[in-house]
């Protein structure tokens, strides 16, 4: 295939417009395209009083050579995009492979197992997504949460109940099958060339059902209500695993892709002493402005304009002290949604649906923290700095699931808030107004209001005094990582377990987690030949 880039049409013009571009700029008819697809499509706000789309085009021709020959500026051939499956190898496997969770990671690494047929078992403690949908609508209208089954555990991980954003600063192709994937389970299809696609919570939840139902025409199993309790290991070999409800599950081969918040697994693989290392995370409060004002910073006079939706932002910032802080998992038209996974605690997070037409956006506004802030250096001591964050935020809250708040205003003024102002929070079970800098040590509320002041002078409204601060945001990536052998994939203490996606710290999102539990079933598929038995 051929592509070009640097197609360009302005925002009141088709899309259908950059074929016709295409052919007049290699001189050729329709007729001599035998295929045509957009690669990339993104916005050009840079100047001012103008915004452009610019495409990035594959096509394919009878006689390709014949247009590269002509060395057109901007044409190029194409790179290859197929995914190409492992060799299958030649060790022996007595027992099924298993993975355990099924989020995005556990997800594609069973997929990709089922689809060269190694017949995967999946083991995922929560919910199938539409029980999942139903204990969480319980928790968000009456606050009764269900530890097994929430925001964070169930079909298709934490990633269900968010944005859905398919952005990912992994250049790997296999970011490419896992997209394709999407699309062939439901997806929108322009998710294969927008610069920032996402599904959207409402879309998410039918795709990840389609991807089990493959895995299981594939001769999958997917078990929900299934939580690994024990890892049974002799000489420094994975031989079973243990659940919950006593069963057995013989296998050599486990890949774990169990998520940021299954801290009763990290202690389990602590205790059997799987090797597991402390690593940088960040903690904050999501933050909420009117959609309008992030509309007007980012498209100013063109704000309105249909064909741009509702506007993002990434913002970072550099404190005094060296602390980066960030914005995180930004959600156009969204909620503040509750997303604790242990009672006695309080978590956000946030979401969107596809339509994205809530009328607050609001962002994750994080602060770094790493392992020496921490006054012991166990490798779990920041799952109990989270956890100790997480009980305070309850209580400061009201101890019944509503929410600390803040506004902005307010935090950087150092006073309590008393009421909240013109922006109407969307947190499900209720704020309760107060004052934040008692949740945080001072080198988070210091570094906030730092960032606040900073941000607002690269986007404005940022520091908008009625935006409100709701605590806390404690799960935005593992404290962990749970190490393994960069060349097999491997557990560094543990043969035949496979630590994947982002509760073993190699991962930051729906496709970068996508990417590393495809990376661990190929590993494991370039290794040991099909299973002939069965678990």
């Amino acid at each position: 295939m051929i592509r070009i880039t640097q197609i360009k049409i302005s925002i009141d013009e088709p899309v259908s417009k950059v074929k016709s571009l295409v052919l007049k700029k290699l001189r050729l008819q329709e007729a001599d395209l035998l295929d045509y697809r957009i690669y990339k499509e993104s916005i050009d706000a840079r100047h001012r009083g103008e915004i452009d789309f610019i495409y990035t085009v594959d096509i394919k021709l009878k006689d390709e050579s014949k247009i590269l020959s002509k060395k057109i500026k901007n044409v190029s051939l194409a790179p290859e995009l197929d995914y190409v499956n492992p060799q299958l190898g030649t060790k022996k496997m007595v027992n099924r492979p298993v993975v355990i969770g099924f989020g995005p990671a556990g997800m594609f690494a069973a997929l990709l197992l089922a689809q060269n047929g190694y017949r995967p078992i999946v083991l995922e403690r929560g919910q199938a997504v539409d029980e999942r949908v139903k204990s969480i609508d319980k928790f968000w209208l009456e606050g009764k949460l269900n530890p097994k089954s929430n925001v964070q555990f169930g079909e298709g991980g934490a990633g269900t109940f968010s944005d859905g954003k398919l952005t990912s600063r992994v250049r790997d192709l296999r970011g490419r099958k896992v997209l394709e994937e999407f699309v062939e389970a439901g997806a929108p299809e322009d998710i294969l060339y927008k610069a920032h696609p996402h599904v959207g919570t409402d879309l998410l939840r039918d795709i990840v059902k389609n991807i089990r139902k493959q895995i299981i025409e594939l001769g999958g199993e997917v078990y929900f209500d299934a939580q690994v309790e024990e890892f049974l290991i002799e000489d420094e070999q994975l031989q079973a695993v243990k659940l919950a409800d006593g069963k057995i599950v013989k296998t050599n081969h486990a890949i774990l892709a169990i998520g940021h918040s299954a801290r009763d697994t990290f202690s389990e693989l602590y205790d059997k002493g799987v090797t597991i290392t402390a690593k940088p995370f960040a903690v904050g409060v999501r933050i909420e402005h009117p959609q309008s004002l992030i509309n007007k910073a980012q498209y100013k006079e063109f704000a309105d304009h249909p064909r741009l939706g509702a506007a993002e932002y990434r913002l970072t910032h550099k404190s005094s002290s060296g602390r980066g802080v960030y914005t995180f998992c930004m959600c156009p038209g969204g909620l503040v949604v509750p997303a604790a996974s242990e009672e006695g605690g309080l978590v956000t997070n946030g979401m969107s649906e596809h339509a994205r037409d809530q009328k607050n956006a609001n962002s994750g506004l994080l602060v770094q923290v790493f392992p020496e802030d921490f006054p012991s250096n166990h490798p779990l001591a920041g799952v109990e700095f989270q956890k100790e964050l997480e009980q305070k935020a309850f209580e400061l809250g009201g101890s019944n699931y509503q929410a600390p708040a803040q506004l902005v205003g307010d935090f950087l003024d150092g006073k309590a808030s008393k009421a909240m102002g013109s922006v109407e929070p969307s947190y499900a079970l209720g704020v309760k107004p107060t004052n934040l800098e008692s949740l945080f040590p001072d080198y988070v509320t210091q570094s906030m209001r730092e960032a606040i002041v900073g941000l607002d002078k690269k986007m404005h409204g940022f520091a908008l005094s009625d935006a409100v601060m709701t605590g806390v945001e404690s799960r935005s990536s593992s404290p962990v990582r749970i190490n393994r052998d960069e060349e097999n994939f491997q557990s560094v203490s543990t043969k035949g377990i496979y630590p994947s996606g982002e509760g073993a710290g190699f991962a930051g999102g729906i496709v970068s987690a996508g990417i590393d539990g495809l990376k661990c079933a190929e590993s494991l598929i370039s290794e040991f030949a099909k299973p002939l038995t069965e678990a």
